[in-house]
C-alpha cells in the first residue's frame, strides 16, 4: 500500500481548514492524510476530526519553531490566519512570515496560503475615497494577508494563493443577517449599490482547497479565487424571500453609513464592501465560478446553501 502524503491543515477546527480536513477525510480514496493543527486538541471539533482519522496536533502559530515541528515529514500545508480573533493586521503579517519560513525549512512540496487582495494596490493610502484605518490600511483584514504573499514567493516554496469570498454563513454568525426595519419588513443591508458580490459556503472553500491539492503542480504559483455565486443585493433578497417564504428587501446603504454602524470592525467591513463595489469587475473575475466548480463539483449556489441553512438565519 502506498503511504499517503500528509497535508498539515492549520485552522482545522475553523471554517476553511475544517472544510479541507473533512473533504480529505471523507474521501476514502484520497492520496492524502490529514495532520490537523489546533490550539485546543480537547475541543469537540478536534475530537471529531480525530475520530474521522486525522492526526491532531497542537501548535502556536505565533512561534515559528512550533509551526516547523508540525510540518515534519509532511508533503504540504494549508495556512490560514484568524484576523477576527485579535483585529491585528500586524499579527497576521508576522504569523504569515513564520508560516512561510517554516514551510521552507520543512521543504514542503505544495502549500496553499489563504490570502486576500491587498486593497492598497487599488486604493492608495492617500486616496480619500475610503478612510485609512489603523494608520496604514484600507481594509486591514485583507491588506496584511495580501502583502504577506511576498513571504511565500520569497521562500521559494511551491505555493497556491487561495482567495476566498464573502461567507454566506456571515448571515448566521457574524451579524449580517436579516433585520426588521421600521416598516416591519425583513431586510439585508449592504453598501454594494447595484453591484454583485462574490459569495460562497464556508465548507466549499475547504473543498476547493482539496481540489487544488489534487491538481498539484498544475496550480503551484497560481492565484485562485473561489466563489459559489455572484449576486447583487437584490438577487440575494429575492432568494431569501423564496427560501423563507416571506418578503425580504435589500437595504442599499452608503459605505459611510455602514462604517457608522458601530459593531466591532464596522469600519473595516464597510471598506471591504466598498472595495467589492468599486472594483466589482476585478473582484468577480478572480473569483471564477466555473473553475471553482471544477475544483469542487459539490459547489453550492446561494439557493442550494439556503435550502440547507435558511432556517438557521436569525430573524431579528
Amino acid at each position: 500500500m502506498t503511504k499517503k502524503k500528509t497535508i498539515v491543515v492549520f485552522g482545522s477546527t475553523g471554517a476553511q481548514g475544517g472544510g479541507l480536513a473533512r473533504a480529505i477525510l471523507n474521501d476514502s480514496n484520497s492520496e492524502f492524510a490529514v495532520r490537523a493543527v489546533t490550539r485546543n486538541p480537547d475541543s469537540d471539533k478536534a475530537k471529531q476530526l480525530a475520530a474521522m482519522g486525522a492526526e491532531v496536533v497542537k501548535a502556536d502559530i505565533d512561534e515559528k519553531e512550533s509551526i516547523v515541528k508540525t510540518l515534519e515529514g509532511a508533503y504540504g500545508a494549508f495556512f490560514v490566519t484568524f484576523f477576527w480573533d485579535h483585529f491585528s493586521p500586524e499579527k497576521e503579517y508576522a504569523q504569515a512570515r513564520a508560516m512561510a519560513e517554516a514551510a521552507k525549512e520543512a521543504r514542503l512540496k505544495h502549500v496553499i496560503w489563504s490570502t486576500l487582495e491587498d486593497t492598497r494596490n487599488w486604493v492608495p493610502l492617500d486616496d480619500d475615497r475610503m478612510p485609512t484605518l489603523q494608520g496604514k490600511y484600507k481594509v486591514p483584514h485583507f491588506d496584511a494577508k495580501g502583502a504577506a504573499n511576498q513571504f511565500f514567493i520569497d521562500s521559494g516554496v511551491a505555493t497556491t494563493f487561495l482567495i476566498a469570498s464573502f461567507y454566506w454563513e456571515n448571515m448566521i454568525y457574524f451579524g449580517m443577517g436579516l433585520k426588521k426595519g421600521p416598516d416591519g419588513k425583513l431586510a439585508i443591508t449592504f453598501p454594494m449599490g447595484d453591484k454583485k458580490l462574490a459569495g460562497i459556503a464556508a465548507d466549499d472553500i475547504g473543498k476547493c482547497a482539496y481540489g487544488i491539492f489534487k491538481k498539484g503542480s498544475e496550480l503551484k504559483g497560481k492565484t485562485i479565487g473561489v466563489a459559489g455565486d455572484h449576486l447583487s443585493g437584490y438577487e440575494m433578497a429575492e432568494s431569501l424571500s423564496k427560501a423563507l417564504n416571506t418578503e425580504v428587501i435589500y437595504n442599499k446603504v452608503t459605505p459611510d453609513q455602514y462604517r457608522s454602524f458601530g459593531f466591532p470592525g464596522a469600519d473595516d467591513i464597510g471598506n471591504m464592501f466598498q472595495f467589492y463595489r468599486d472594483f466589482e469587475e476585478d473582484g468577480l473575475k478572480i473569483r471564477d465560478l466555473s473553475f471553482s466548480k471544477a475544483l469542487n463539483p459539490e459547489l453550492k449556489s446561494f439557493d442550494a446553501w439556503l435550502s440547507i441553512n435558511a432556517n438557521n438565519i436569525p430573524l431579528d
